[in-house]
């Protein structure tokens, strides 16, 4: 039976103590056999502990009688006299308390926004580095040469060997082709393309109608090993990760998950021919 890939979403889990037994062992393994990731995921336990011990002694502080909510009633509304005195007392009371408490919700939601600003900071900028680069530059790269009719790929399938060194001498290092055939997917061939992080090789497949899927592949010099995550934007999507140092895109106008066992076949493959 094989393990499921391993997401960001089972390492965002694992952090927070929320898998099962089961899912976190398979996590935990995968840690052990990955330490860049390993890494990454005890920066993110390291942080979690940094907020709890700053905003802890804030939690535990009692109210300043200040704004002790009895007191301030009392002063802004001195105990009423007469038949109707309780009555009249509790209105106000309950305006007062009222007033407060949106006060308060308002206070409670501008905070919340505020750290939720901090903590979401960068996160609408494209990644610079690791994975989420990767992903972004094998999408531009879909987008340039699929819909190319007459010029997808510089080499062809049919002359495989001249790939395999070309992309070899380009890369410093061999690269596995995927077989995609038996999931109707059949190997065009591949080209060089340039990337903000060096040269990278960009495999190309299609099917019977004419739908092209992207292998892109570079060496990663952060995110060296990283579990497959989902990207896209429901035109072109993908599925992207990283073994041993080389980085893995497979993207095409499919959904995340219709792309997903493509990309586990595409990875078994490559760690087979390691």
């Amino acid at each position: 039976m094989s393990v499921r890939p391993i997401t960001e979403d089972d390492l965002n889990l694992y952090v927070d103590g929320r898998l099962d037994h089961a899912r976190h062992t398979e996590v935990a393994a995968y840690l052990d056999a990955h330490p860049d990731v390993a890494r990454r995921v005890q920066g993110f336990r390291d942080q979690r502990d940094r907020l709890r011990a700053a905003f802890q002694p804030v939690v535990e502080e009692p109210i300043p009688s200040e704004l002790d909510l009895r007191r301030l009633i009392a002063e802004r509304h001195p105990a009423p006299s007469g038949p109707d005195a309780a009555a009249r007392g509790r209105r106000a009371g309950a305006r007062v308390a009222g007033g407060w408490m949106r006060a308060a919700a308002a206070l409670v939601l501008l905070c919340v926004g505020a750290l939720g600003g901090w903590s979401l900071r960068g996160m609408g900028a494209p990644a610079v580095e690791g994975v989420g680069a990767l992903a972004r530059e094998a999408a531009a790269s879909y987008a340039v040469y699929a819909p190319d009719r007459l010029h997808p790929v510089e080499i062809r399938a049919d002359d495989r060997a001249a790939l395999d060194d070309w992309m070899a001498a380009r890369l410093g290092r061999p690269v596995a082709i995927p077989d995609l055939a038996p999931s109707g997917y059949r190997f065009m061939g591949g080209r060089i393309v340039p990337t903000e992080h060096g040269p990278a090789v960009l495999l190309m497949y299609d099917d019977d109608k004419g739908t092209r899927l992207a292998l892109l592949t570079r060496p990663m010099r952060a995110d060296r090993d990283a579990p497959m995550s989902a990207h896209g934007d429901g035109e072109v999507n993908g599925v992207t990760w990283a073994d041993a140092g080389l980085g893995y895109s497979l993207v095409g106008p499919k959904s995340a998950d219709t792309l997903h066992p493509l990309a586990d076949e595409a990875r078994r493959q490559i760690l087979g021919a390691v």
